[in-house]
């Protein structure tokens, strides 16, 4: 602001400046102290929830905040469809989040005869000589003219896994792979014997367990004894030590590829009434029997029949009412045909 006079005859000039107030400058560092304190205080929050938590909670909450994946079964951390996996992701495409429920089936039995005398001979060369030596019960790997030709591994004369050009006929094979069959039975239930004598709280059972090879395969009975039963009288619930029996059963059978029949027998003496039978009671003892496979490790795909035979083989023919006519029988079945008799069709 100027103001301007006259003095003397001299112009005075006045100028007055006003300067602008400065404003206030103490406030920016409390909010930046305020934002330090709420992250110490979140921090210590999470500390002390990570030390009052068990890992399965802390586990839920990890759940529970990460998305969803709709494409998926279960969450992943990326919320990408597949588990968040991409085909430039490092390491094998595979994830855990699908379920997957793997049982071991029946599988066919591979017999590999004479090996030692295969590995003695020197590989054959040509250019219709096989690249591999044959499997039984499969097409050899060789060129077209060995598959088709007469006698070559493909044909039907040498598509017996290749035994006849070994100079093996198919009577010795079949005979070969039931006598190997055969000797895996034995050592089963040389196992399951073992298992059991070996076992205080079952080796006074070892009496009411009865193993032998039949036509149909590996034949294990579980027997009722005097005063000793497997089920209470007219139960289909397996004791204790029936439960313990059965589940020595299944580790030894779950070692072997072959299928099972599991078949339920009673005694003659019948139920008071019409509306039980021991035909019911016979399949619900079976029933019961194959659950405890299935727990045991036995895949149901391995299961071929369960059936319940009331009264109508007993064990004992000539007592219809003993008490070990009242089993359940579990047969691994053969994979290898027995060999037929001279003759036979």
């Amino acid at each position: 602001m100027a103001g301007k006079g006259r003095r003397d005859g001299a112009t005075i000039v006045v100028k007055k400046y006003e300067e602008g107030g400065h404003g206030h400058h103490g406030g920016a560092w409390k909010v930046a102290y305020a934002d330090f304190v709420t992250a110490m205080m979140a921090f210590f929050l999470l500390m002390w929830l990570l030390n009052a938590t068990s890992e399965e909670q802390r586990r839920g909450l990890a759940d529970y905040f990460a998305p969803t994946n709709v494409l998926g079964r279960s969450t992943s951390g990326s919320g990408a469809p597949f588990g968040g996996n991409t085909p430039n992701a490092p390491g094998e495409m595979s994830t855990d989040t699908t379920v997957l429920r793997v049982e071991r089936g029946p599988a066919p039995t591979r017999i590999d005869l004479d090996e030692e005398e295969e590995a003695e001979q020197a590989p054959q060369s040509g250019p219709g000589a096989p690249t591999d030596h044959p499997i039984p019960g499969e097409v050899g790997q060789g060129s077209q003219e060995s598959r088709t030709a007469p006698g070559g591994p493909g044909s039907t004369e040498g598509n017996l896994g290749g035994s006849r050009a070994e100079g093996i006929t198919d009577a010795e094979f079949r005979a070969e792979a039931a006598r190997r069959e055969a000797a895996a039975f034995e050592q089963a239930a040389e196992e399951l014997r073992a298992a059991i004598r070996d076992d205080p709280a079952l080796a006074d059972l070892a009496r009411q367990l009865r193993i032998e090879q039949v036509p149909e395969g590996l034949r294990i009975q579980l027997l009722d004894a005097d005063r000793q039963p497997m089920f209470p009288v007219g139960g289909a619930t397996p004791n204790e030590r029936a439960r313990g029996l059965i589940q020595k059963v299944a580790q030894v059978a779950a070692r072997l590829p072959n299928a099972l029949a599991i078949s339920g027998h009673t005694d003659a003496t019948p139920f008071r009434g019409g509306e039980r039978s021991n035909w019911e009671l016979s399949a619900e003892r079976a029933n019961a029997v194959r659950r405890l496979l299935v727990e045991g490790g036995i895949g149901e795909a391995r299961l071929r029949s369960v059936t319940g035979n009331a009264d109508r083989d007993p064990l004992i023919p000539d007592q219809p009412q003993a008490a070990a006519n009242r089993r359940v029988a579990i047969t691994l079945l053969r994979a290898a045909p027995l060999t037929a008799p001279p003759g036979a069709p």
